[in-house]
């Protein structure tokens, strides 16, 4: 049951609006944590995060032994695991991370602690060459050949 306090968001709509969920400090969490809303962590996880479309936010106390796929990561903590974005990864300055990164983009600050390989998908190339990618180079149709034979009437 909702609190009697006005601040405390009463609908779903209301809810939306404020933003971002949030894992408190204190709080640990064993298994896997999957959703659709953008989520900040600040405690520690061990299993797999999963938020296809949204921003995981892994804030300077938190601890993740775990494997993370969203739209985008950005990394202020300590991270065990493999990250997999579609959009985008960040490891800022004090942020440390022990696994693999697959992202169309890719962001280290300076100060950051990385140890493991960098896959980097561009945004829809994946749908568009199916297994074009495990041909030689010299044996792939250009693109700009394959666009402009496509769009002449």
């Amino acid at each position: 049951m909702a609190p009697l306090d006005s601040a405390y968001p009463t609908t779903s709509a209301d809810r939306s609006s404020s933003g971002t969920a949030r894992l408190g400090a204190s709080l640990h969490v064993k298994g896997e944590i999957t959703g659709n809303e953008d989520l900040a962590i600040d405690g520690s996880v061990e299993g797999l995060v999963q938020l296809e479309d949204r921003k995981l936010t892994i804030g300077a106390s938190a601890r993740l032994t775990a494997d993370v796929i969203a739209r985008e990561v950005v990394v202020y903590g300590n991270v065990k695991g493999n990250l997999r974005a579609r959009d985008r990864i960040e490891i800022k300055k004090d942020g440390s991370v022990v696994g693999d990164l697959t992202t169309a983009r890719i962001m280290i600050e300076d100060g950051a602690y990385f140890k493991g390989s960098i896959d980097i998908h561009k945004t829809g190339e994946a749908s568009d060459s199916g297994n074009d990618l495990d041909k030689p180079s010299y044996t792939r149709t250009p693109r700009a050949a394959a666009t402009t034979a496509s769009s002449s009437d």
